[in-house]
């Protein structure tokens, strides 16, 4: 797997929650904070209005979509000078779920979908993001994008068989076309900086990849610096100016991030996950996991399991 289709998979508890729902003007809602939640909306009919706790008023129109990767609170409305009240929107179950708001004025309609995320699981790459990312429906622009919206859309307005298991990889796709699009953005590369940087440079792109597909393997910086084509100090020094970490720290952070992952998810022995995120000791990655999640790996999986 590449860094992006780690990251989408890696970042999410639970299943995803999704909802199309149709407001007709006058209409303004108030979401509040959410802490350890994402979630992302799509414009599919009419336009409203983003209101942000800081910032301005964004107007929506038909195509745009808004990703909140911190759970921040928001208010939706069709006018920024509509009262909002708060949300009865409150959190479901349902993989996906269809609501309307009766009104006399213009209809709206949003697609809205959320997850919850585990402070263990907040890959760098989402700590990086702002607190309100918008994509504008351009013409001719991410049309796999648009392409997923309107898919998921229509499984959503008009359920069929097996369409639980289409929505939820139709979730992951839409999650993962929204985070190419804002890294790939309009910018040069030379322009770029932080993490949109380090996916947009070849050399560590390559080093990122490798780290993540084998994890296990004995990397070192040399190696890791002649797997991007570059001298060990140099590949060093801009892996650490990208990335913000060493290029070991991060090595490390993945090895341990991806062993709690085998945890929660896998019946592998402890002994299993160490050798397979590359410890040849068990007693040295109980060491380091602890170090790192504040508990040994064994009572990690148990507290996973009844969480």
């Amino acid at each position: 797997m590449d860094v992006l289709s780690d990251v989408v998979a890696f970042m999410r508890t639970g299943r995803p929650v999704s909802s199309r729902v149709s407001w007709r003007a006058p209409w303004g809602r108030a979401f509040p904070t959410t802490p350890g939640s994402a979630g992302f909306h799509v414009v599919l009919r009419g336009s409203c209005w983003l209101l942000p706790e800081a910032g301005e008023p964004v107007r929506l129109g038909v195509g745009d979509v808004v990703f909140l990767p911190h759970g921040d609170g928001f208010g939706l409305a069709d006018d920024p000078s509509t009262p909002l009240t708060k949300s009865d929107c409150g959190p479901h179950s349902e993989l996906f779920s269809s609501a309307g708001f009766e009104g006399e004025g213009a209809e709206t309609v949003i697609l809205s979908c959320g997850y919850r995320t585990a402070p263990d699981r907040i890959h760098p790459i989402l700590g990086s993001l702002p607190a309100v990312i918008h994509l504008p429906a351009k013409l001719g622009c991410q049309p796999e994008l648009r392409s997923a919206v309107q898919l998921l859309a229509g499984e959503i307005e008009n359920p069929r068989p097996g369409a639980d298991t289409v929505v939820s990889s139709l979730l992951d796709m839409l999650q993962l076309y929204i985070l190419r699009a804002w890294f790939e953005g309009d910018d040069e590369p030379c322009t770029l900086s932080g993490w949109a940087a380090a996916l947009a440079d070849p050399a560590i792109g390559r080093a990122l990849n490798a780290i993540h597909c084998e994890p296990g393997r004995r990397w070192t910086v040399e190696s890791l610096g002649a797997h991007a084509g570059l001298s060990r100090a140099g590949f060093a020094r801009r892996f650490t100016a990208l990335v913000g970490q060493a290029p070991l720290a991060y090595l490390t952070w993945w090895r341990l991030a991806s062993a709690a992952r085998m945890l929660r998810e896998s019946d592998a022995s402890v002994a299993e996950v160490a050798e397979r995120v590359g410890y040849t000791s068990e007693f040295a990655f109980g060491n380091a996991f602890k170090r790192e999640f504040g508990v040994p790996p064994g009572r990690y999986r148990r507290c996973a399991a009844v969480a």
